[in-house]
């Protein structure tokens, strides 16, 4: 089993009853849909169950005495079994439609369940997880659990119906007879219960290696046109074709664990087989039982070993559906480490004021230490610039502002509350965020304006795209502001998804602004554009910007620069300059450069 030591790192293993354990509440919430669904799996096991006493009294009576067999006994028990057949039909589509919705009404809670608490996740979960392997596990996983979540307690249910009836049925015929025959079950169940744990492991080696592929798709079609500017097709065939290769090999070992399992369960077949037939024969001729005890036998073990071959073809479903659980489980116990404090209140923010109080910060996963007793005040209403080398925690302080991370040490204040002790909603309601990196949503103009504020109508949309400076190319588009804009806004150049992005935090109408490098991927032309409506967006408010073109924080009202060591110098532009040290050497650098 050694290819599956490389699985998904320090994750915890999960038994089969922890994992129905957690399932129980999904399916308890639809528990009336369920008994209807037993019920009706019930009487789909009458046909099976009275098909053989049917048989049975017939061989008896044709054996016993030819007049005791009319054709009016035989029309009776011909209806008796049509009408059974006919309430075996109602039932059975009961079962496969109102069974599979209930199915679907789980798939759905759970999977709203896994976005709900994906979505609380702080970034340092994601710095550490493909999102391939994240859309596999809420969308194809969850697709195995609607057929588990119907078919796992109809076919144990109507397999135990089968088993005990049968049972009953065939030891009071002749218990000896019984007894040999389903004194293989035991056996038999013992071996299958060994090899489904071979058989899960390969299920789950499966769903990583599924995951794997998704993610390896999803970086080289999102990132199709640097892929073709490098020419580099045959790398990311290359890389494509070695987790399609290690999905086959994975998927092989699967199919062998499902031959043995097969296997093993025909051969146990055919020993009950062998059983009904020298016992049942050896109990025939010396007049034990008669020849319709030994029909009704030979068709209630055809009726076991079909159980049971159920059974066993459905423990693949079973495997996919119990592993779907787990990797669903696995997502719902990733504890959210960002969270409101006990008692939190909502933030209320008057001017805006900041105060950076002993700061320490590291990230979790690799503990490097990125900001080191960090204190820094910014006045409400101050436009505070933040420049210095990569690496010197520029982007990091803007991060902990919102609480996308959580401080290691000391105390971020906004108009003197502790950021830690107000709900999330409210910080983060309160802080505009302009980043280098727009991200845009697939869909139209509006709906990315609006969802600094989903309930904005279109006269405040088209004010808040003015402000931004993007009401002129909006206006040129097809159908203005209910233009689909495609995937991550890919029909509009740099520039104007920036503007996009500044027109929807003004309608968002924060107190706070952080503007992360918001130029520095732009061409001139469109900088300036941006640059000016950026200046129109941080009037009246209290605004961080991070910069490595020095030339767009000139104006600010204070500069800081930062590095590994924290603040190395503070001043205006003018002051820094005159000090004649880190900031004028950048100064110079850039201006050598340009």
């Amino acid at each position: 089993m050694a290819f599956l030591d490389d699985l998904e790192h320090g994750r915890q293993s999960y038994s089969s009853w922890a994992l129905i354990r957690r399932f129980l509440p999904y399916i308890k919430k639809y528990r009336h849909l369920l008994c209807l669904d037993l019920l009706f799996a019930a009487l789909t096991t009458l046909c099976d169950i009275v098909l053989p006493m049917i048989m049975r009294r017939l061989t008896n009576s044709a054996t016993s005495a030819v007049t005791a067999l009319t054709a009016e006994a035989v029309i009776r028990m011909a209806l008796l079994y049509a009408l059974l057949r006919l309430i075996d039909a109602a039932a059975n589509f009961y079962m496969q439609s109102q069974g599979h919705i209930m199915g679907v009404y789980i798939e759905t809670d759970m999977r709203r369940d896994a976005f709900d608490h994906l979505l609380r996740l702080s970034g340092n979960y994601y710095n550490n997880h493909k999102i391939g392997q994240l859309m596999g596990r809420i969308t194809n996983d969850l697709f195995e659990v609607t057929e588990f979540a119907h078919h796992c307690p109809e076919e144990f249910f109507i397999a135990g119906i089968k088993i005990v009836v049968s049972f009953i049925i065939l030891a009071h015929t002749s218990l000896i007879l019984t007894v040999l025959i389903f004194i293989c079950l035991p056996l038999m169940i013992f071996v299958c219960a060994k090899l489904n744990l071979w058989l899960r492991a390969t299920q789950k080696a499966q769903r990583y290696q599924v995951g794997e592929l998704n993610s390896s798709i999803e970086d080289s079609l999102l990132g199709e046109r640097v892929v073709k500017a490098f020419t580099a097709e045959p790398e990311e065939k290359k890389k494509f074709e070695q987790g399609n290769l290690e999905f086959q090999r994975i998927k092989k070992k699967s199919y062998y664990a499902m031959a043995t399992f097969g296997t093993s369960t025909r051969l146990f077949d055919g020993l009950m087989y062998t059983v009904v037939i020298v016992a049942g024969g050896l109990f025939l001729v010396n007049g034990t039982i008669g020849a319709g005890d030994l029909v009704a036998y030979i068709l209630y073990v055809t009726t076991l070993i079909a159980t049971i071959r159920r059974i066993v073809e459905f423990t693949e479903q079973f495997q996919r559906g119990m592993t779907g659980i787990e990797r669903f489980i696995e997502i719902i116990d990733t504890p959210v480490e960002i969270v409101d404090a006990p008692g939190a209140k909502d933030l209320d923010v008057t001017d805006g004021g900041i105060e950076f109080d002993h700061v320490d910060f590291e990230y979790p996963d690799d503990h490097n230490r990125v900001i080191k007793d960090l204190t820094l005040t910014v006045k409400p209403g101050e436009n505070l610039a933040i420049v210095g080398s990569s690496g010197g925690g520029k982007t990091t302080i803007c991060n902990l502002i919102p609480r996308f991370y959580d401080l290691s040490g000391g105390q971020i204040r906004i108009d003197g509350q502790d950021i830690s002790c107000v709900t999330l909603r409210s910080l983060r309601r309160s802080v505009g965020i302009v980043q280098q990196d727009v991200h845009l949503f697939s869909g139209t103009v509006r709906d990315n304006i609006a969802y600094g504020d989903p309930d904005a109508t279109d006269a405040q949309i088209l004010e808040a795209a003015r402000k931004a400076g993007a009401d002129e190319f909006i206006n040129q588009l097809p159908d203005g502001i209910h233009t689909y804009i495609g995937e991550r806004g890919v029909k509009l150049s740099g520039g104007q998804k920036q503007r996009i992005s500044i027109a929807r935090v003004f309608l968002k109408d924060p107190k706070i602004l952080i503007l992360d490098e918001a130029t520095s991927a732009l061409d001139n032309e469109s900088e300036l554009l941006v640059t000016r409506s950026l200046k129109e967006l941080s009037k009246g408010r209290t605004t961080i910007t991070i910069a490595h073109r020095l030339t767009t924080v000139q104006d600010a009202d204070r500069i800081i620069v930062l590095d590994k060591e924290g603040i190395e110098e503070m001043g205006t532009h003018e002051e820094l300059l005159a000090k004649g040290d880190i900031y004028y050497r950048l100064w110079n650098r850039m201006t050598l450069l340009s």
